[in-house]
């Protein structure tokens, strides 16, 4: 989920154009609104975003920003996921999207950052809500 918060942000950068910037942006926004709306405007998780947005290249920036996901437990949460995914793939359909996507992605397990080319499965339904 990181991952798809920082290459949107990157893109989304007032100092790159993209073609598809509208429909990356209209992505972003609403998992930036759902975020808002599940843990509060003024929430920690909400503030790493917002600062993640001033800083995209950031390496401190996206570490808080995952480090406040884990306290979230925001990957425990099956429409943030989805919403993460619907980013991601229409950030790959862009120009360079995928190589964004991989010199962004960031293993949540291990909170190492890692480099190669990841291929993205839909997220799968199922689980608990």
């Amino acid at each position: 989920m990181t991952g798809a918060i920082v290459a949107a942000a990157g893109l989304l950068s007032p100092a790159l154009a993209d073609v598809g910037k509208d429909a990356i942006g209209e992505c972003y926004g609403t998992l930036k609104a759902t975020l808002k709306k599940k843990f509060g405007d003024q929430s920690d998780l909400v503030d790493a975003v917002a600062q993640l947005e001033k800083k995209p290249d950031s390496e401190g920036r996206k570490a808080m920003l995952q480090e406040e996901f884990e306290i979230a437990k925001v990957n425990d949460d099956p429409e943030l996921i989805r919403l993460a995914q619907d980013l991601l793939d229409k950030i790959k359909e862009q120009p360079g999207g995928q190589q964004m996507i991989d010199q962004t992605q960031t293993n949540t397990v291990s909170g190492v950052n890692v480099g190669g080319n990841f291929n993205f499965a839909p997220v799968q339904d199922g689980g608990s809500k």
